[in-house]
């Protein structure tokens, strides 16, 4: 749309300065000195009157003042030259017309000089001089004289000629902007389009000039493009009857549109991208507040039009940096900084704005392969800014672009993005097959700067970001195992991404499910072969810059050399895994990987070692027997992994570990189970005993009042009543079996029933002590203590603490009284039980609920045993009620009853033993199988603790 450069005659160029030009440029602002600050607070008659009086000025110098005449030919001949009309009965276009042709007679002066410009040879002996300047060049207060006739030039020759609609009204603006909207003619010749399209053109020709063009479009784009947009592409209402009467030609309307591309492209794209934001304008506002309303909204055609410049500007090569650039620069984040820019680093919406921008394929584009295809690569380079505020702004888009499109369109994120950026990481992974060409010992496959950037990408993508997207997560499971490696490989020296190794590593693994997060645990320990890790042909390096490479391994001639660098390896592995998890004990991960560890440890005891030995094997081929022998060590390097990674984590791991009701139950079933499945296999040992003895006791310090239980625990606690029966019908120790017992009591009657046996294991776990060697303090201390109300753990608490300075431990079981339970309790003072109290316990032991019952029997067995009188005195009657319930088919019922019995006999063995001999002989018609077998597990306790 330019006109080409107009070569005016040799003699007035030789001749016209730029100063004589910027004069009358003065002239024509600021008559008498005034400056332009004292037209803004004009009226409109003041205005007109001003702008006429500038006028009649300039030409009575032109025409009285001889200098001015070199000025006058060079303006005349260009004004002959152009195809706009300059004179007018509207003052404000006569006077822009004016100021176009001095513009014009600048430039072409500028150009002129320019070209007759020769720099001379620089002086060798002061080479320090700076060089002559070009005789173009405009001082500071020349380019303020030239800043002040465009913004005029502006203001009256383009703004007000814009539709609604089509950028910021003048009179929004300033109050001389709204003066001058008022002033202006709109119905005088030229028409509105042709002023516009005169001030467009000539403003064009002049920014030819680099030194013009910059002020120009520095301060003035925003209004020239919406210029352009209206010539070139707003919409005609009808079709002129004839030729002259259109306003513009199709070939002006083409050519504004070609400029409008040309200034796009040329101009820094960030202003770009945010002066064609403001013409797109936001969405519609209301309008019934004529002094809120601040502009129209945007015409459909122009708003569909910024979106498709808008999207070329993405689509350019950095077009992502000049969208961010220009949306983020626009609120004062720019290259200046300053408090504007550190409020701009906090304004995080506006980085989620632009990534919502990024994310969202544009309608003009082909496919969204293809859109993402071309701006994936430029989000992944916004997380590598050097300075620390851009870097802020543009890591905080990239990081939420990376998790909306993960969100939203999760195959092309994982394949433009995620891929991309987990490269470093995927290239050594023993699921990745490596080229032969770089199968050279010593070959680098990822460079230092790759693997720092991947991790440094990862952690703010993943970590900073804090969004467990599927895709996100799914897409970084499979470099696990080589991320871990490397955090290994990073604890055995300094490295600066060792911090970075480990937070990635602890956000997957609270993110994960727990069964996913264990079995990638698994995978790190070495447990898992499943679970990808390093490629046995790749290691980690140190690199020449302070960081780590991943390069090929040297083949190891020595055997004995790469099985030492295997083992120390492997125990590295495990003892960083022990530190990492050091760091999940609070969400209970760490837990649950003891716990199941201590599984894999029973499968390895016994389970697997028995399958083993179930057969000898035999075949007739050698490759066949090779490669049984390398399962047998395969098995054997399994086991010795899984008792190592058990004993570092019983080394490492606090005492908080279980940080739930639950994790403490699963330990003690874990450890039940082994416990069973050694007496299955007739492989117990003293170790095992004693795991089994302080988990049953860690489930009796839980009972004890050592932890508030609800009734939501008591479900939890119920998945070991099979197991304690196990153990108490298969264990051959009779004081585990006992506990057993009672704990499978006080479990299903929710605590409601606790015996001494209960108490004193918890005393025992809690003080860590032989239970045998504290029962005469335990006696001592329980007859001195009552319990008729129950007490809080505090006062537990408080009176263990007092006993302990008195010198007595305190060893008492906590028993939690509830409403169902008999008023009397087990733990009295001999003598202190009354005859209601037996009456209503008497009562109890026939009342059909089983809990009630039982607790009844046990409280009479533990009166037996304190030989307390009134009790002693109806041991006819004791008997006949446990010899009743025997024939009770539940557990709890009848094996109290054989305790009560048991405990009668050892007080009266002569009475009690002769009449159980006779019914377990004479019972084979009057008693079934079931209750003669009882009556001989009570005659085998008898004759036990009688020592016969």
């Amino acid at each position: 749309m330019a006109a080409p450069q107009q070569a005016a005659g040799g003699g007035a160029l030789e001749t016209c300065g730029l100063e004589q030009i910027l004069e009358a440029l003065k002239l024509l602002l600021s008559p008498g000195g005034s400056g332009s600050s004292s037209l803004q607070i004009t009226k409109h008659d003041v205005l007109l009157a001003t702008l006429k009086s500038n006028l009649s000025a300039l030409e009575d110098k032109f025409l009285k003042d001889p200098h001015w005449k070199t000025l006058k030919l060079l303006r005349d001949e260009i004004a002959n030259k152009a195809e706009w009309l300059q004179n007018s009965v509207d003052v404000t276009w006569s006077f822009t017309s004016q100021t176009l042709l001095l513009l014009s007679c600048l430039k072409e002066t500028m150009v002129r000089l320019a070209a007759d410009f020769s720099p001379g040879q620089p002086n060798p002996r002061t080479p320090e001089a700076a060089p002559a300047l070009s005789p173009d060049t405009l001082s500071i207060a020349q380019q303020k004289t030239v800043q002040s006739v465009l913004q005029f030039v502006v203001t009256l020759g383009v703004c007000p000629y814009l539709i609604p609609g089509v950028g910021v009204p003048l009179r929004y603006r300033t109050e001389f902007g709204a003066i001058v909207q008022d002033v202006v003619c709109l119905d005088a010749v030229p028409s509105a389009t042709q002023r516009l399209y005169a001030s467009c053109r000539v403003l064009l020709n002049v920014a030819q000039h680099a030194s013009l063009g910059s002020l120009i479009f520095c301060r003035h784009f925003g209004d020239i493009a919406a210029g352009l947009c209206q010539l070139g592409f707003c919409p005609t209402k009808r079709k002129p009857l004839q030729p002259e009467e259109e306003v513009l030609t199709e070939e002006e309307r083409a050519l504004s549109r070609e400029a409008l591309r040309d200034i796009l492209d040329q101009v820094y794209q960030p202003l770009a991208v945010r002066e064609l934001l403001i013409l797109q304008g936001g969405p519609p506002q209301s309008c019934t507040d004529v002094k809120r309303e601040v502009r129209c909204r945007a015409p459909t055609w122009l708003r569909r039009l910024c979106g498709q410049l808008l999207s070329e500007r993405l689509m350019r090569p950095n077009g992502v940096q000049a969208v961010v650039r220009g949306i983020l620069e626009g609120a004062g984040a720019g290259a200046a900084g300053g408090s504007d820019a550190e409020a701009m680093a906090a304004d995080w919406k506006k980085c989620d704005l632009i990534a919502k921008i990024l994310a969202s394929c544009p309608q003009q584009s082909l496919s969204p392969e293809d859109y993402y295809r071309a701006i994936c690569p430029q989000i992944l380079d916004l997380f590598h800014f050097q300075d620390k505020l851009t870097a802020r702004q543009f890591q905080r888009v990239a990081t939420t672009t990376f998790i909306t499109l993960a969100r939203e369109r999760p195959q092309l994120a994982a394949m433009y993005l995620l891929r991309p950026m987990l490269a470093p990481l995927h290239r050594c992974l023993n699921t990745t097959e490596i080229p032969e060409n770089d199968m050279v010992p010593g070959t680098i496959l990822v460079t230092e700067e790759e693997l720092s950037r991947c991790i440094e990408d990862v952690f703010k993508v993943y970590v900073v970001g804090n969004e467990p997207v599927t895709a996100l997560v799914d897409s970084l499971l499979p470099v696990l195992g080589a991320l871990f490696s490397l955090y290994s490989f990073t604890k055995q020296s300094v490295s600066h991404i060792r911090s970075l190794c480990q937070e990635i590593l602890l956000w997957i693994l609270g993110k994960l499910e727990r069964k996913k997060a264990i079995a990638r645990l698994k995978g790190f320990a070495g447990l898992d072969k499943s679970v990808p890790s390093l490629h046995p042909l790749c290691q980690f390096r140190a690199a020449p810059q302070g960081g780590i490479m991943i390069t090929i391994k040297e083949a190891l001639c020595d055997e004995d050399e790469a099985l030492y660098q295997k083992v120390s390896s492997e125990q590295y592995q495990v003892e960083h895994l022990g530190d990492l998890l050091s760091h999940c004990q609070e969400c209970g991960l760490a837990g649950d990987f003891f716990i199941c560890c201590l599984k894999e440890l029973t499968h390895v005891a016994v389970e697997n070692e028995a399958k083993l030995k179930m057969q000898p094997y035999s075949s007739n081929s050698f490759l066949d027997l090779e490669q049984h022998q390398t399962l047998l060590v395969e098995d054997q390097e399994q086991k010795l992994l899984v008792l190592q990674l058990m004993a570092l984590l019983c080394e490492r791991m606090s005492e908080q570990i279980f940080t739930d009701i639950t994790q403490v139950v699963d330990f003690v079933a874990a450890t039940l189970q082994r416990a069973c499945a050694s007496l299955a296999h007739q492989a117990e040992s003293t170790v095992e005993s004693q795991t089994l003895s302080m988990s049953m006791g860690l489930v009796a310090v839980m009972l004890g009042g050592a932890v508030q239980l609800k009734s939501s625990d008591f479900a939890i606690l119920k998945q070991l009543l099979p197991l304690l029966e196990k153990v108490s019908s298969t264990h051959p120790d009779p004081v585990i079996q006992e506990l057993a017992v009672d704990l499978r009591i006080t479990i299903s009657t929710h605590g409601a029933f606790s015996t001494e046996a209960v108490g004193v294991a918890a005393q025992s776990t809690l003080n860590k002590k032989d239970p045998e060697g504290k029962t005469e303090a335990q006696q001592q201390t329980s007859h001195e203590r009552d319990t008729d109300m129950p007490q809080s753990l505090l006062e537990q608490q408080q009176s263990h603490d007092k006993s302990n300075q008195t010198g007595l431990k305190s060893d008492a079981p906590f028993i939690r009284r509830s409403f169902g339970e008999p008023s009397t309790t087990t733990n009295r003072k001999p003598g202190s039980v009354t005859t209601e109290q037996l009456q209503e316990v008497l009562l109890s032991a026939y009342d059909p609920e089983i809990p009630t019952r039982a607790a009844a029997l046990r409280t009479l067995s533990h009166w037996i045993e304190q030989r307390e009188a009134r009790v002693l005195e109806i041991q006819e009657k004791l008997l006949k009620i446990f010899l009743e319930n025997l024939e009770h088919e539940d557990t709890f019922v009848y094996l109290s009853a054989i305790q009560g019995v048991a405990l009668l006999s050892d007080v009266y063995p002569e009475k009690i033993l002769l009449g159980l001999l006779a019914q377990y002989d004479c019972g084979k018609d009057k008693h079934t199988p079931e209750t003669r077998m009882k009556v001989g597990e009570v005659l085998m306790r008898i004759v036990r603790a009688l020592a016969f």
